[in-house]
């Protein structure tokens, strides 16, 4: 497995009148401990995209457990739990200090630019081989 974390300060545009998160604005930060992530295994994104590769999402869930609230401190717990082949799935929890307050996944599959499904670039099986064979 692997996991990132990212901290997130939550701004009052991504609240509601109650100060309460909005429901979407967790997904943009799915997506920077996505992006995060990636860019920790050694594969950021810009890079993927240089090489001709983008990784839609075709696939998504969210569970809402507590609300975040404006101006809290939040870690997005970015996991990677199983090797990826043709698809990546990602894990995610957003927690206040120890509490949770959501959890969700997203499932990616490789394209080109022009919207064909592709195999992963060597360069990112070489690395998930790698990080996965480091484990153990």
């Amino acid at each position: 497995m692997v996991e990132s974390r990212t901290q997130i300060t939550v701004r009052y545009a991504e609240t509601d009148m109650m100060g309460i998160v909005y429901h979407g604005s967790y997904l943009p930060w799915f997506e920077v401990g996505r992006t995060t992530l990636l860019k920790e295994c050694g594969l950021p994104y810009r890079e993927l995209e240089a090489l001709g590769y983008l990784l839609p999402v075709t696939e998504l869930g969210v569970k809402f457990a507590r609300p975040a609230l404006y101006d809290d401190t939040v870690t997005v717990i970015t996991r990677l739990k199983e090797k990826p082949l043709l698809r990546i799935r990602l894990d995610y929890e957003v927690r206040r200090g120890d509490e949770l307050l959501v959890t969700g996944f997203t499932v990616h599959g490789f394209i080109n630019r022009s919207g064909e499904l592709v195999r992963p670039p060597a360069v990112f099986v070489e690395k998930m081989r790698t990080l996965f064979a480091a484990q153990g």
